[in-house]
C-alpha cells in the first residue's frame, strides 16, 4: 500500500476532537492564526494582498484582507499569505513546520465553499497539522538543506488532503489530490538574497494549490500513487534523501493515537523563530544592567542548522534592505532589543536606525555547541563590556515552545492585540466565544459575520 493510501486510511479513522487537550490546542491555534492574519491586513506587509483581494470576484470564502468574500482558492491564497507575512504565525519546532498558515486557509476556505461544519473544518485542520509534522520529523531538515520551505512544498499535498476530506472526496480521489498537488509544490529560500516579501506567499500558494488539486481530483484527474515515496516523489525530489519516506512510514504508524499538535509553538515576537531566544537573552541582560553604552563587543552563538537563515551573508544581515528584511537578521534584531527595549510589530515597519546599526556592527556570530536544534531554538549571548568584564546568558528554548509552553491567556492576549488592529471593538471576544463553541455548534456563517466587522 502506498504511503498516500496509508495516510488516507489513518486520517479517516482519527478523532482529534475527542481528546480535550487536542481540541483546545486546535482552537487556540485557529484563533492565533486568524489574529495574525487580521493584523497583517492592516500593515504594509499586507498591502499586496489587500490590493490583490480588492480585485477578486465574489465567492463563498471569507478574506482576512478586507472582510469580503472570494472563491475558495483565492481566499486560501490571500489568507495564507497574510498569516505568514509577519513571521508571527505558529511553528512546530522539531519539524520546522509553519502549520496554521497553510492548513487553516485550506480548511476554512474548503469548508465554507462546500457548506461543511466548523467542527469538520477544525478536525481536518488538526489532522493536517499531524501529517505536516510527521513529514517534517521524517525529513530531519532535509527540505531546508536543499533550499526549500517544507511549509510550502509539503503543505501543498496536505492542503490537498484537507480539501479532499472537507469536500467529501473518496479515498481514490484523496490519493489523487495529493499526487496532483505534488506537481504544484514549490517554495524556495532564494528570498533571503534580498529579504523580499515573496516568502509570505509560500503557505498561501500551498493552500491554493491544495484546493485546486482536490477539485481536479474530484473531477477525475489522476495523480501519482507514490507521491511521497516515489523515486521522483516528495522526499526524493525535495530532500534528495530517499530514507525520508521510510521514516515517514514509521511516523504514520501512530497517526491518530499520538498528537503532536499539542507541542506546536506560539510565537510572541514577529520575526524568524530562530531569533526569539536571542531577543529574550538581550532583554534579560538589559534587566541585569547591561546598557548599550557599556557594550564593547558581542558574540552570538547559534545552532549550525539555524545560522544560514539569520546570519548569512553577515554583511547583508547588517544592512537589511527594509524593516521586513530585518526579521531574518540576528544582529539587527538583537540590537533592536538592546537599543529600543522591544521587538514588536512596529519594529519592522521602519528602516533600521543608526544606533541599532552601530551596535549590530559590534557583534559576530559563532557556532553553538552542543545544541538541540531543531527540537529547541537555543541562544547564547556573550558580551564583552567596555570595562573589560564579560557577561553571558544562555536561553535553552523559546518561550511558547513545548518545553516552555505559554498559557491560554498569553495566547489570547496576543490574539486580542492583533484583532483590534483590524476589527471593531468587542469583536475579539466574540471570536474567542466562537472558537470555544466550535464543538457545540458554532457555525462558519457566524465566523464570517464576525470577520466582516472591519474598522472603517
Amino acid at each position: 500500500m502506498s504511503l498516500a493510501r496509508v495516510l488516507v486510511a489513518q486520517w479517516r479513522s482519527a478523532r482529534p476532537l475527542a481528546d480535550v487537550k487536542v481540541l483546545n490546542a486546535g482552537r487556540l491555534h485557529v484563533l492565533d492564526a486568524l489574529g495574525v492574519g487580521l493584523a497583517a491586513s492592516t500593515l504594509d506587509q499586507g498591502e499586496a494582498y489587500r490590493r490583490f483581494a480588492d480585485n477578486l470576484a465574489p465567492g463563498s470564502a471569507i478574506l482576512l484582507a478586507n472582510g469580503k468574500m472570494a472563491s475558495a482558492s483565492d481566499a486560501a491564497l490571500v489568507n495564507g499569505g497574510l498569516i505568514h507575512s509577519l513571521e508571527f504565525d505558529d511553528t512546530h519546532t522539531a519539524s520546522i513546520v509553519h502549520g496554521s498558515a497553510v492548513l487553516l486557509p485550506a480548511a476554512l476556505a474548503a469548508a465554507q465553499a462546500s457548506g461543511s461544519s466548523s467542527e469538520a473544518m477544525l478536525a481536518s485542520y488538526i489532522k493536517g497539522w499531524e501529517a505536516m509534522i510527521r513529514i517534517g520529523l521524517a525529513a530531519q531538515g532535509g527540505f531546508q538543506r536543499r533550499g526549500f520551505q517544507i511549509t510550502s512544498v509539503a503543505g501543498s499535498m496536505i492542503a490537498a488532503m484537507i480539501a479532499a476530506d472537507v469536500i467529501g472526496a473518496n479515498d481514490d480521489q484523496a490519493v489523487a489530490a495529493m499526487g496532483i498537488a505534488l506537481s504544484q509544490a514549490s517554495g524556495v529560500f532564494e528570498f533571503l538574497s534580498n529579504g523580499s516579501s515573496v516568502k509570505s506567499m509560500h503557505p498561501g500558494w500551498a493552500a491554493h494549490a491544495g484546493l485546486i488539486a482536490a477539485q481536479l481530483a474530484k473531477a477525475g484527474m489522476g495523480g501519482p500513487e507514490t507521491a511521497f515515496e516515489g523515486s521522483r516523489g516528495l522526499f526524493a525530489a525535495f530532500t534528495a534523501e530517499g530514507i525520508g519516506a521510510e521514516r515517514f512510514a514509521r511516523e504514520l504508524e501512530n497517526f491518530g493515537s499520538v498528537w503532536h499538535v499539542n507541542d506546536a509553538a506560539f510565537k510572541f515576537v514577529p520575526s524568524c523563530h530562530y531569533l526569539h531566544s536571542f531577543v529574550e537573552g538581550a532583554r534579560l541582560l538589559t534587566e541585569q544592567g547591561v546598557g548599550v553604552a557599556a557594550i564593547d563587543t558581542m558574540v552570538l552563538r547559534i545552532a549550525e542548522g539555524a545560522a544560514p537563515i539569520v546570519c548569512d551573508p553577515w554583511e547583508i544581515k547588517l544592512n537589511p534592505r527594509d524593516g521586513h528584511a530585518a526579521r531574518w537578521s540576528l544582529p539587527i534584531v538583537v540590537a533592536e532589543q538592546f537599543v529600543h527595549g522591544r521587538v514588536d510589530l512596529e519594529t519592522f515597519t521602519r528602516r533600521t536606525d543608526d544606533k541599532v546599526t552601530a551596535l549590530a556592527n559590534r557583534m559576530r556570530c559563532e557556532k553553538l555547541e552542543p545544541h538541540r536544534f531543531p527540537h529547541a531554538f537555543e541562544a547564547e549571548l556573550i558580551v564583552k563590556l567596555t570595562d573589560g568584564s564579560t557577561r553571558s546568558i544562555r536561553i535553552d528554548d523559546v518561550y511558547g515552545n513545548a518545553s516552555r509552553p505559554a498559557g491560554d491567556e498569553a495566547v489570547l492576549q496576543k490574539f486580542r492585540a492583533n484583532v483590534k488592529r483590524a476589527l471593531r471593538p468587542g469583536t475579539a471576544d466574540d471570536l474567542i466565544t466562537w472558537g470555544y463553541s466550535i464543538e457545540r455548534g458554532a457555525t462558519l456563517d457566524e465566523l464570517t459575520k464576525i470577520l466582516s466587522r472591519r474598522i472603517p
